[in-house]
């Protein structure tokens, strides 16, 4: 493989994977100290609507639009989950299923109403990603990362991935102990003045923002499992909060890497005639991840001396 090559073909999905896990790895540490990971898998599915809608208005797959929609139906999910969980004394759980299944259904049948399908946004894209199918075609060489005219032929999905992990970050860090607050003791936050609502709404909006800009990419599939899986192995190896939360985005750059370069790359430069589905890898490596993680959590408890009480 050349350079060319890798730039062209192998450049685009890394950087996807990497930016998909690290802004999903950071946003579900926050869902698991809250105890909502399912929050995650709701979110996932029930932007799809939104997606579908903004796509049937633009008449095109322009970033911006489908995004805008993907929140704009996100947070009507977490209002309606709210809102059936109370008026139906539902357990949290049957309230988060019902409303994502729901949204979901609705958003299969806009993709046939809406014509959606013709352009590729179809039930295989939605849950397992293209990420093989970003492709850089104006690369030439190494100069290419420096030019201007060339870098405007990346895929769109990188401009879309990169910008929502800026803004996810720097809220994260300007909101660094309310959120700290609101995940350990949402009580406390209220009652030192802190707007829990609206950092809940706000996180859940987040999350929809962090499940559009993957999906077309990793799939909503493999957005769950970067939502839970590094988050949930980090949550059994530590109990500090800056750990988990930085390690989770660290770990889920790493698993969407990793995971990448396992389906392709490596059997390549093996010399394998072999791929493997880079979304299948990602997936099990993330499953694999948290079972290590048990094990060794389980393996260091009994180690621990037992001191004796007197």
């Amino acid at each position: 493989m050349t350079i060319r090559d890798f730039l062209m073909l192998d450049l685009p999905p890394l950087l996807a994977a990497l930016m998909a896990g690290a802004t999903c790895g950071l946003l579900g540490s926050f869902l698991v100290l809250r105890r909502e990971s399912l929050v995650g898998d709701a979110l996932s599915h029930a932007v799809l609507p939104g997606i579908v809608l903004g796509f049937a208005i633009t008449g095109a797959r322009s970033g911006l639009p489908m995004l805008a929609g993907a929140m704009v139906a996100g947070l009507l999910a977490v209002v309606l989950i709210s809102v059936v969980q109370r008026a139906a004394r539902l357990d949290p759980g049957a309230a988060i299923g019902a409303i994502f299944t729901t949204f979901f259904a609705i958003g299969l049948v806009l993709m046939e109403t809406t014509g959606a399908r013709s352009v590729d946004l179809d039930l295989d894209c939605v849950l397992f990603g293209q990420l093989e199918t970003l492709v850089w075609a104006q690369a030439e060489g190494l100069h290419s990362l420096l030019d201007p005219v060339a870098l405007e032929g990346l895929p769109r999905q990188l401009g879309l991935l990169a910008g929502v992990g800026v803004v996810v970050a720097v809220l994260v860090a300007l909101l660094w102990r309310p959120l700290k607050l609101i995940c350990f003791d949402p009580g406390y936050a209220t009652a030192l003045g802190m707007p829990s609502r609206a950092l809940e709404f706000g996180l859940a909006l987040l999350v929809a923002a962090a499940a559009v800009a993957a999906f077309e990419s990793v799939g909503s599939i493999l957005v769950v499992a970067m939502l839970v899986c590094p988050a949930a192995a980090l949550r059994l190896m530590t109990d500090r909060y800056g750990a988990q939360v930085l390690g989770g985005a660290a770990l889920g750059a790493a698993l969407g890497g990793v995971g990448y370069a396992l389906a392709g790359p490596v059997p390549a430069a093996l010399g394998l005639e072999i791929s493997l589905n880079a979304a299948g890898v990602i997936g099990t490596l993330g499953g694999v991840m948290v079972a290590v993680a048990a094990l060794v959590r389980a393996g260091f408890q009994r180690s621990r001396p037992v001191v004796a009480s007197t």
